[in-house]
């Protein structure tokens, strides 16, 4: 019976180890502000590379019939979401955005290689943003917000992913009217021919 106990115990102190093992593996463990950088990277990775991926002469190009008429161009589009960026993200650490007479930004950045620099520190905010947020401050009110539904440092992180993801959305369009793939569209490098 001894030897059983004691077969039974090895056991249990083998299994322990091996989870501990396992969990070592894993990584370590996630936070508020590790999911929402992985979040925030995976919209950088696309929302980037599709604002790359259109040519420079293309970027003063929008819809103009039907129901289109009237939206931003496609270089409005980037600025657009860099902008909310840069309001959002700066919010939750105290700075404040430059402005313009629109939601577009400073009127001086116009060239393809502006807007990219632009929208590539949008995201080095939002990840600088992002890892100031803990479980204590995640959801306390972040006095005057730049817009007052989303007044918790989650809620500006959370919405400017889904905001750019929102302008993605209209701007593969963009990229489709021009006869162009939008980058995720195409088959991965090992499967091309």
């Amino acid at each position: 019976m001894k030897k059983l106990f004691m077969l039974c115990g090895i056991m249990g102190l083998m299994a322990v180890a091996k989870f501990v093992s396992a969990q070592e593996k894993a990584g370590p463990k996630p936070t508020i502000a590790s999911e929402l950088d992985s979040q925030l990277s995976m919209v950088e990775r696309d929302f980037v590379s599709l604002a790359e991926t259109m040519p420079e002469e293309k970027y003063a190009f929008a819809p103009s019939t039907g129901e289109f008429k009237g939206v931003r161009t496609f270089a409005e589009q980037v600025k657009h979401v860099a902008f909310a960026n840069h309001l959002f993200f700066g919010a939750i650490v105290g700075e404040k955005a430059e402005t313009g007479p629109s939601r577009e930004g400073p009127e001086s950045i116009r060239t393809k290689a502006e807007i990219l620099r632009y929208l590539r520190e949008s995201f080095a905010l939002g990840h600088r943003a992002v890892g100031t947020i803990t479980s204590d401050n995640a959801v306390t009110v972040v006095v005057n917000a730049p817009i007052p539904r989303f007044k918790t440092r989650l809620a500006m992180a959370t919405h400017a992913c889904t905001h750019a993801y929102d302008h993605y959305g209209q701007m593969i369009e963009y990229l489709r009217m021009n006869g162009i793939l939008p980058p995720n569209s195409s088959p991965p490098a090992s499967a091309r021919p």
